[in-house]
């Protein structure tokens, strides 16, 4: 029987794994993105949720759900795919890829990710930050696609790439923190000796991966989701939004970082729980290995 560490996960077990993730995540994300887009920033996390639920019910913390799934769907299928099938390419038996290698394939897949997911990002934040708005106001997206067709027929599809340079430099970062480094910080740990290829070696390595991805990201993060948010025309360029982040304070790029840390670290601990199983039961052995390990053909 063939050492079951060794089987590899399917390129599309990472967009399954963030959706079922994102299913448990989606009100944290929203308050995220509620915190990020409010101008005083006076309001408490508590006291926001509490606001929410009370006008609008519970249900309302899971406003554009649909577009959430569309994103990972999307974005993390693309990027979590283009990672692992690079790492199946390069890699050989015994001899994983030097760490340096692991940041530069991840930052390709990223990109490429964040590029394909902008449509579905766009979408999820308007649909989030709706019932903050006056009635008249409001976009009423009914579901993600929805939100597709009507900003394409509105705004046309230009705007269903609003904030796409951001998204996508984001997506980079994100990637790097969240792969290159749950695959070494799992090596370091399996390789202490102290450490199996387990479930709480796997929570271990993405609460760091998660630290580290948020820290990389939230500035970013922060100017992306005012981006995608804003009115045709609000900004003229990158810069603009930029510098009129700035004149709010520095805290301003780190607005909503409690929430997107505590949203973030359950995000990545699902997935990566999740990619893991999906690989140790549905995974693969790599071609040396099928001879010795037939039963698991049918997965194939």
């Amino acid at each position: 029987m063939a050492d079951k560490t060794k089987k590899l996960s399917r390129w599309y077990f990472g967009g399954l794994s963030s959706a079922g993730a994102a299913c448990v995540t989606h009100p944290l994300d929203l308050i995220k993105v509620h915190l990020q887009t409010q101008q005083e920033g006076k309001i408490s996390v508590i006291r926001l949720t509490t606001s929410i639920i009370q006008k609008h019910g519970i249900l309302a913390l899971y406003n554009g759900l649909s577009a959430s799934l569309l994103r990972q769907l999307t974005y993390s299928t693309v990027r979590f795919g283009a990672y692992e099938v690079g790492k199946q390419t390069f890699e050989t038996p015994g001899h994983p890829l030097p760490f340096y290698q692991k940041l530069l394939l991840a930052a390709c897949s990223g990109a490429v990710g964040g590029i394909v997911g902008t449509p579905g990002d766009v979408v999820n934040v308007r649909m989030q930050n709706d019932i903050k708005l006056s009635p008249e106001l409001r976009r009423n997206y009914k579901h993600a696609l929805d939100g597709v067709v009507h900003i394409i027929s509105q705004e046309g599809v230009r705007n269903l790439f609003s904030g796409c340079s951001t998204a996508t430099l984001r997506a980079v970062l994100m990637t790097i923190g969240q792969l290159s480094f749950y695959d070494q910080i799992k090596i370091m740990l399996l390789q202490s000796g102290y450490f199996i290829d387990n479930p709480l070696t796997h929570v271990l390595s993405s609460v760091s991966a998660g630290a580290i991805a948020t820290t990389l990201t939230q500035p970013l993060d922060v100017l992306k989701t005012r981006a995608m948010n804003a009115k045709p025309g609000e900004y003229k360029d990158f810069m603009e939004l930029f510098l009129y982040t700035a004149k709010l304070g520095p805290i301003a790029f780190f607005k909503g970082y409690v929430p997107a840390f505590i949203r973030l670290a359950p995000q990545t601990i699902l997935t990566f729980v999740f990619l893991e199983q999906l690989r140790s039961n549905f995974g693969f052995y790599p071609a040396s290995n099928y001879s010795i390990s037939t039963q698991h053909i049918k997965f194939l």
